[in-house]
This record gives C-alpha cells, sequence and structure tokens, in this order.
C-alpha cells in the first residue's frame, strides 16, 4: 500500500511539472520610452506555437481596424486581409517556438500600429530586486533583412490589468 502512494505522489508531481506554464505566458503590459503602460497583452501558447494579442490600450482613439497594415504577412496566422481585422484580439505576436523554458524565438510580431513585421524573440526576466524589481519579458524585435532591432521590457500583471487600459 506504501508503494502504491508513493508512485501516486510521485506521478502527481511529475504530471504537475511536464504541463506547468511556460513563465513567459500570461498577461503583460508594454511600456512605452516614458514608463507608462501602452497596451495590455495575452501571451497564450496554442499546439506548442506562443501568440499574443492586445486586449486594451491607452489611447482611447484607437482605430478598430488594423488600418495601417498591409494585405498580409509572412506565416501569419490568421487568412484574410489584415489590414480589416481588429486591433484588439488579433494574435500580432505569433509563431515562436521555445528554446527553453522562459524563452522563444524564431516568429514575428507585426506593430499593427504602423504595419512593420520584425523577427520576435521573448525571454521571460524574473525579479532579482536588482536590475529588475518586477517579472517582465524581454521583447527583442528584430529587422528581417538585418540584424538590427532593440529591445523593450513588459510588466506582468493579471488579466484585469492587461484587459483595463
Amino acid at each position: 500500500m506504501k508503494r502504491l502512494i508513493v508512485l501516486f505522489i510521485v506521478i502527481f508531481a511529475f504530471t504537475g511539472i511536464c504541463f506547468a506554464a511556460d513563465p513567459v505566458e500570461g498577461y503583460w503590459l508594454s511600456i512605452d520610452r516614458h514608463g507608462k503602460a501602452d497596451s495590455g497583452w495575452h501571451i497564450y501558447v496554442e499546439g506548442g506555437i506562443l501568440y499574443g494579442k492586445i486586449l486594451s490600450m491607452s489611447d482611447k482613439t484607437i482605430p478598430p481596424l488594423a488600418y495601417r497594415c498591409k494585405g498580409s504577412y509572412l506565416n501569419f496566422p490568421i487568412a484574410g486581409n489584415v489590414s480589416q481585422m481588429p486591433l484588439l484580439g488579433t494574435p500580432w505576436i505569433f509563431g515562436l517556438t521555445s528554446v527553453k523554458t522562459g524563452e522563444w524565438d524564431g516568429g514575428y510580431i507585426v506593430n499593427a500600429e504602423d504595419g512593420k513585421q520584425y523577427r520576435c524573440k521573448i525571454t521571460y526576466r524574473q525579479a532579482d530586486g536588482k536590475k529588475f524589481k518586477r517579472d517582465v519579458i524581454e521583447m527583442r524585435g528584430q529587422l528581417l533583412r538585418a540584424n538590427l532591432g532593440r529591445s523593450v521590457y513588459w510588466e506582468k500583471t493579471d488579466e484585469y490589468g492587461a484587459s483595463s487600459l
């Protein structure tokens, strides 16, 4: 009987480890150059691929459609004319695969405000009390045909925080 209980505990613990969410998954606030939250995002995994969609934006005059976007983009996950898709709820981050826990690469991000597509890498940075006061993700965007890019840091939040800008 003791063996059965120990076996059950081991299987339960192993199952929890295998199905634990990656720390990149969840709700995040993108931070502008002035340190203010400008949009709330939901980052999620479907079929082993990482996606991200905007839930809210601080600019109350945002257009309902991504009219500045092109008609299509390389590997965009939704069929149709992208410039006719809603700004909120469309997966603007897509195609990333896991490198290791907390690190995703090989996908894209489309800046729906200006229509530009970039290669994207996302890395989770746990709060350490020094450089990172809070849990953040490092969003690295690079030009498609060059190794030029920049990183920005998004702050962890909850669903309400991401949805209520």
